[in-house]
C-alpha cells in the first residue's frame, strides 16, 4: 500500500490567472505586435488621420480651424493651378514610368548575362538611386542651367547643331520634360535590380526548352520570360508607380514648382499651399485628393496581377 501510494502522481498546483494568459497562444500574438502597431499608430495612423480631418476644415498656420465640409474640395475644383498640378503629375508620372520600366528591363536583360566585371556593373548600376536626392537636384541644375549646361555646351560649341543655348527651366513644356529625365535617371537602378533579382529565379532549362522547340530570341522573351516575371513586374510597377506619383524632393529641389507653377506636382502644391503659404487645410485637401488616384494604381497591378495568374491557371489545366 506504500509503494501504491508513492507511484500516484502528485497533484499539481494550480496555475495562476497570469501563467495561464501568458501561456494563451493568441495574447502572446497580441503581445509581440503591440511595438509594432504602436509605431504604425503613431507614425502612420494618427498623421493620416490628421491629415484628412485638416482636409475638411479652414485651419491656417497659428489658427485652429472649424469643420467646413467639402468647401476646400470644390475650391480646388475650380483652381487652375490645381487642374495643372494634376495634369502635370499624371503626365509626370506615366512617362517615367513607362521610360523606367523599359530602361530598367532592358538593363536587366543585359545584366543577366555573363559580361565581364559584372558584379562591379551591377553596384555602380544603383549610385544614381543611392545618391541623395538633393545632390542629384544639385547635379541637374548645372546640366540644366541656361548658360553653363553641359548639354548646351555640347551641342553648340562641340557639335555646332544649335546657334543658342537650351533654356531647358525657364519655359513649361522643357521643364516638364527636364524633370521628367531626371526621374527616370533616378528610377531607373530601382526597376533594373528588382527586375534582375526576377530573372535570376528562371530557370534556364526553360529558355533550353525553348531553344529545342525552335524559339527564337523574341519568342522566348515573349513566352517564357515575360510570364516568369508578370508576378515581380507587377508589384515593382505598383511601387515605381507610388514613388513616382508622390515625388517631391526631386521636383521641389530642382523647380520649386517654376516657372509660374507650371510644373508643380500635386505633392509639391500640396507642401506649398499647407506650409510656407500657410493654408494647412487647402494643403491637406491637395494631398488627400492624391489617395483616390494612388488607390486605383494599386488595384489595377493587384488585379493585373490576379488577371494573369488565372490565365496561366487555364493554362495549365
Amino acid at each position: 500500500m506504500t509503494i501504491a501510494a508513492e507511484a500516484r502522481p502528485r497533484p499539481q498546483p494550480e496555475q495562476s490567472w497570469l501563467v495561464r494568459l501568458f501561456d494563451y497562444k493568441p495574447f502572446l500574438i497580441f503581445i509581440c505586435l503591440l511595438p509594432a502597431l504602436g509605431l504604425l499608430l503613431v507614425f502612420l495612423s494618427y498623421p493620416l488621420g490628421l491629415g484628412v480631418w485638416l482636409a475638411f476644415t479652414d485651419t491656417r498656420i497659428g489658427r485652429s480651424g472649424i469643420f467646413i465640409g467639402f468647401e476646400n474640395f470644390e475650391s480646388l475644383w475650380h483652381d487652375p493651378v490645381f487642374i495643372t498640378s494634376v495634369w502635370n503629375t499624371l503626365l509626370y508620372t506615366g512617362v517615367a514610368t513607362v521610360g523606367k520600366f523599359g530602361l530598367g528591363l532592358w538593363l536587366a536583360l543585359l545584366l543577366n548575362n555573363n559580361l565581364p566585371f559584372k558584379s562591379l556593373l551591377r553596384a555602380l548600376i544603383l549610385v544614381p538611386w543611392i545618391v541623395p536626392t538633393v545632390l542629384s537636384a544639385i547635379a541637374f541644375w548645372w546640366i540644366y542651367d541656361p548658360q553653363f549646361s553641359i548639354i548646351s555646351y555640347v551641342l553648340v560649341d562641340v557639335l555646332g547643331w544649335r546657334d543658342t543655348y537650351i533654356d531647358f527651366l525657364g519655359s513649361p513644356w522643357p521643364a516638364r520634360w527636364s524633370l521628367i529625365a531626371a526621374n527616370v535617371w533616378r528610377g531607373i537602378p530601382f526597376v533594373a535590380i528588382s527586375l534582375l533579382a526576377g530573372l535570376q529565379t528562371i530557370s534556364p532549362a526553360l529558355y533550353e526548352a525553348a531553344m529545342l522547340d525552335g524559339a527564337n530570341a523574341w519568342q522566348r522573351f515573349r513566352h517564357v520570360t515575360l510570364p516568369m516575371l508578370m508576378p515581380i513586374l507587377a508589384i515593382v510597377l505598383t511601387f515605381s508607380v507610388l514613388f513616382t506619383f508622390t515625388d517631391f524632393q526631386l521636383v521641389y529641389a530642382i523647380t520649386r514648382g517654376g516657372p509660374i507653377n507650371s510644373t508643380h506636382l500635386m505633392a509639391t502644391l500640396a507642401f506649398q499651399r499647407g506650409i510656407p503659404g500657410g493654408q494647412l487645410g487647402e494643403g491637406a485637401a491637395i494631398a488627400v485628393a492624391m489617395i483616390p488616384f494612388l488607390v486605383m494604381a494599386t488595384l489595377f497591378s493587384y488585379f493585373a496581377l490576379a488577371r494573369r495568374k488565372w490565365q496561366q491557371g487555364e493554362d495549365n489545366d
